[in-house]
């Protein structure tokens, strides 16, 4: 008989093994079993009320667009995007209670209220002059005051043509119309799905940033079309798609003397310019008060911009991260391989300096990339020595998987002064799964990319990640962050934009999302445990006024900053936002959880911004917690 001895020699590699693999196998699911003890925990935090957005009845529905001849094997791959949501404030009545929708299975622009005493939900409406619905198509929605006269105005941007605004005449919404100008003259066929605004050039009047996916040109939803469409042309460094665009405001150049915007785009480099753009957003990294920019790019490498721009010439550095003997590039500002589909700003390590939250897909058993986390050192000049302050940290935050990623926020939904993480998933859902043939272009010749004819067969009914769940993350005791999809939604999902907004005013945020070939729902908050909080309507104005409540005193100051200093040192910093992200676009209002703090406390806060006239502006202001204040910031 075989001693135990004898047994260890001839099989040593089975010995060492078998506890390797058990240890390694441990490691893995660790942080899956501690969830299931956290979980309990946290789940008391949070409580959501579903409330679906209106959809007009009167356009039938689709779940397929018509697309190029040369692209209709993929057509269902071609039709993924377009759903889009916006929240902010068009009635006037100081609250970010109202969303525009893009709804694509009937390509309606809709405006409604998501709470409180309703208004008739209206659509926005082009006209054939400017709009031809067989060859263009919906993709966003972005709330803006676009001639600065304190009312609210939209713009919408498209698959196969340029933007369109409505801008408001009427102070009464539901006597309102909107007057519906194409923004860039020319006839230019764009595949726009990422804008954003923005003073992009500090002259303190809000420009517009426009990402583009598909080459400026093409006919992609025109089925009539010949020839062929060109795709990406490599796996992970695709340089050949539409170009951005950077549209400056000037004052009357519209029609009738309205603002028109001038494109201004710099020459930035093929890499930047040209990248596949599915999500931009804009913050002040280093305290300047000019926008810096992230573009999140498909098939290829995000491209970080510094912005050194002077009033009417603008000026960008490219920041990329430098790679170390042991680090993927991957793992490296700038030099990724991922398909960047989402892009939010956070301060987490409250250091000053937002970190960056990207999207990309990281479905299990399928393509398993990573979501990213930027977050920041500390060194505010690196940014002017044309370095990178960033490491990539999702994996040690428990945020680098989820599913196929989409538009990924931060915010604080239970007002304990730390953020959740809240990302839309999935792709196609259907019944035939396609990840197989995904596989292997994946592993193909990189020649063949830019052909569709190449690719596997993507048409209704065909599934990839189509059984994704809403992620919701939240920061357990264990220092790593939890997904918890059932707070938002047993059911499998196929979403695209978030929007976030405390639309009732009651210091809990709420969000907006929408959803592609389904419905659409507002998430009100009902948490039972929430902390204090203070929140800011940061608008501007000719002279300094603060009030507590909701007050609409004039157009949102988009860029400004706001800290917050609590009395155990602690350092709160957030930045009023134009549209960062995919298709879903924030409040621009400021909200700051505070968690346990005594609401007799006097806190002390720092606002600095860019008035009408340029010049940089800066203030200390006093706030009691539990309460929203109304600023109007002067010149």
């Amino acid at each position: 008989m075989q001693t135990l001895r004898e047994w260890l020699r001839r099989n040593a590699a089975v010995a060492f093994a078998v506890p390797l693999l058990t240890m390694l196998f441990l490691a893995a699911q660790a942080p899956r079993l501690m969830s299931r003890t956290i979980r309990p925990e946290l789940d008391a935090q949070f409580r959501f009320a579903r409330k679906p957005l209106p959809l007009a009845q009167d356009i039938p529905l689709r779940g397929v667009r018509e697309v190029h001849p040369s692209l209709k094997r993929i057509s269902a791959w071609i039709s993924s995007v377009g759903a889009a949501v916006a929240l902010g404030d068009i009635d006037g009545d100081g609250l970010s209670n109202d969303v525009c929708h893009v709804e694509p299975r009937n390509d309606t622009v809709t405006v409604s209220r998501v709470h409180g005493s309703a208004y008739a939900p209206f659509r926005l409406v082009a006209g054939a002059e400017l709009l031809d619905p067989q060859k263009m198509a919906p993709m966003g929605c972005l709330i803006s005051d676009i001639n600065e006269d304190g009312l609210a105005d939209l713009v919408v941007y498209y698959w196969g043509r340029t933007p369109i605004a409505f801008i408001r005449k009427g102070s009464a919404i539901e006597s309102a119309s909107f007057r519906p100008y194409e923004l860039v003259k020319g006839g230019e066929r764009w595949y726009t799905n990422a804008g954003m605004f923005a003073d992009v050039d500090g002259d303190g009047h809000l420009d517009l940033i426009i990402g583009n996916y598909f080459q400026d040109g093409g006919r992609i939803l025109d089925a009539k079309a010949s020839g062929r469409e060109e795709l990406h042309s490599t796996k992970s460094r695709s340089y050949n798609g539409g170009s951005k665009r950077f549209l400056l405001w000037r004052a009357g150049a519209g029609p009738d003397g309205l603002p028109g915007f001038e494109d201004a785009t710099t020459n930035l480099s093929q890499e930047a310019r040209h990248g596949w753009n599915l999500a931009v957003g804009a913050a002040d990294l280093d305290g300047d008060l000019l926008p810096d920019f992230y573009f999140a790019h498909d098939f290829g490498p995000d491209k970080l911009l510094h912005n050194r721009s002077r009033t009417g010439k603008l000026e960008f550095a490219v920041i990329e991260g430098t790679r170390e003997m042991v680090t993927p590039s991957s793992a490296v500002l700038g030099k990724d391989s991922f398909k960047g589909m989402g892009v939010d700003f956070a301060d987490m390590n409250r250091d000053g300096i937002p970190d960056i939250y990207v999207s990309n897909i990281a479905d299990e058993y399928a393509l398993q990339e990573s979501h990213m986390v930027w977050e920041s050192n500390g060194d505010r000049g690196a940014f002017a020595r044309g370095e990178s302050p960033y490491r990539q940290n999702s994996e040690r935050l428990g945020l680098s998987r989820s599913g196929w990623g989409w538009d990924a926020r931060f915010a604080d939904f239970n007002n304990d002064g730390r953020f959740e993480a809240l990302q839309a998933t999935g792709f196609l859902k259907g019944s035939i799964n396609r990840w197989p043939e995904l596989q292997a272009l994946g592993t193909g010749n990189d020649s063949l990319m830019h052909d569709a004819k190449f690719w596997p067969r993507f048409r209704p009914g065909d599934d990839v990640s189509g059984n994704n769940r809403t992620a919701f993350f939240a920061l357990g005791p264990d220092g790593r962050y939890h997904n918890m999809p059932y707070i938002v939604t047993d059911e499998p999902t196929v979403s695209r934009g978030v929007a976030i907004g405390d639309v009732d005013g009651d210091g809990r945020l709420d969000f907006v999302m929408a959803n592609q070939w389904e419905d659409s729902f507002a998430y009100l908050n009902e948490g039972p445990q929430a902390g204090s909080f203070v929140g800011l309507h940061l608008q501007h104005g000719d002279d300094f006024r603060m009030e507590a409540g909701h007050h609409s005193w004039g157009s949102p100051a988009i860029g400004a900053t706001a800290t917050v200093h609590l009395k155990d040192g602690t350092i709160l910093h957030a930045q009023s936002d134009g549209g960062s992200g995919h298709s879903g676009k924030r409040s621009p209002d400021i909200h700051f959880g505070l968690g346990a703090v005594a609401p007799d406390s006097v806190l002390s806060v720092d606002l600095a911004w860019r008035s009408r006239q340029g010049k940089v502006q800066k203030r200390v202001v006093h706030v009691k917690p539990g309460q929203w204040y109304t600023v109007r910031l002067g010149a």
